[in-house]
């Protein structure tokens, strides 16, 4: 029997957790999550996905608000395990716990390292424009993402891809990956590659200045910007003072001379101009104030008064 730690947070990690727990060779010590959060506008205290898939196998459950500093950590290093797993845990972990195992420590990471080290590397994979996106094992170094890569898979980036639908099939394909990876890490014959460090990128945590619309990029990079913070946390720009939340767009292909983030035309959909002297059509938005509606709702209703000319992001 393999003894192991988990640890993981959002839904990304929760088939990983899953094939685990299916498997009856290895035994799962403890599933450490992040500790559970208010959500919404009642501020419900709710768990981690990765809690509600433990807890409903039984298993036993940490929730340590630092690691590093908490009580649990030293509980963790004597669980004398021999693998520990992550997955999107969302908290560096300290060498002494790295070490402890007897096989050492492995991440399924969700970017084709060494490109894309981080915490958003999905979303970056999107408004990067990248033409595909994937999973690498690693084992764990105390530096973000540096570990020597133990595997990896790759899927393409479909054009209506966005940051939800790449997260879930990349759930599944780092699933299925360490399933693969995990017989040869236990059986000692996995040859660990080390990374490039000359084509190392970075995915850093998404900013609230990042989630502004630039009018003055590309439609193609407006498009690959919006489609990379949908559904969380999403894309605005500013209009008439007040915050415009811009979930889906298309590049419409049709030139103009406009500045960029002028609305071009009003007929069913919001035509925009980039920067580039093409434009792109809102096609999901949510008015400062309203709720979420498709452009066409809004122009029947609230927006019917809108005009072409006025511009978007001042």
């Amino acid at each position: 029997m393999t003894k192991i730690i988990f640890m993981g947070t959002p839904d990304f990690a929760v088939p990983v957790l899953q094939k685990l727990i299916a498997d009856p060779s290895i035994s799962i010590e403890a599933v450490v999550t992040q500790p559970d959060r208010k959500v919404g506008r009642k501020h419900i205290l709710t768990p981690t996905p990765v809690k509600k898939a433990a807890v409903a196998a039984d298993l036993n459950v940490l929730q340590p608000e630092k690691l590093r500093t908490s009580e649990e950590l030293e509980t963790l290093i004597n669980m004398d395990v021999d693998l520990l797993i992550t997955a999107a845990y969302g908290q560096i972990l300290p060498n002494s716990l790295l070490e402890a195992p007897r096989l050492g420590a492995i991440n399924v990471h969700a970017s084709l390292l060494p490109k894309l080290r981080g915490g958003a590397p999905i979303h970056y994979a999107l408004i990067e424009g990248h033409k595909e996106a994937g999973v690498t094992i690693m084992y764990m170094a105390e530096k973000l993402d540096a570990g020597d890569m133990l595997s990896q898979s790759a899927i393409p980036i479909e054009e209506e891809d966005n940051v939800g639908t790449l997260f879930e099939k990349l759930s599944i394909v780092g699933a299925d990956l360490l399933v693969e990876t995990l017989p040869a890490i236990l059986d000692g014959s996995i040859v660990a590659v080390p990374q490039n460090e000359a084509e190392v990128t970075f995915a850093r945590n998404i900013s609230r200045e990042q989630e502004r619309i630039d009018w003055n990029k590309s439609a193609r990079a407006i498009f690959n910007h919006v489609r990379g913070m949908n559904p969380f946390p999403s894309s605005f720009t500013t209009f008439e003072g007040g915050n415009w939340k811009i979930w889906e767009v298309v590049e419409s292909f049709e030139e103009t001379i406009a500045p960029a983030g002028t609305i071009v035309s009003v007929d069913q959909t919001i035509r925009v101009a980039a920067g580039d002297g093409k434009t792109v059509d809102i096609k999901v938005f949510q008015p400062a104030g309203k709720q979420r509606m498709t452009t066409s709702d809004y122009l029947r209703g609230s927006g019917k008064n809108l005009e072409a000319g006025k511009r978007l992001g001042e």
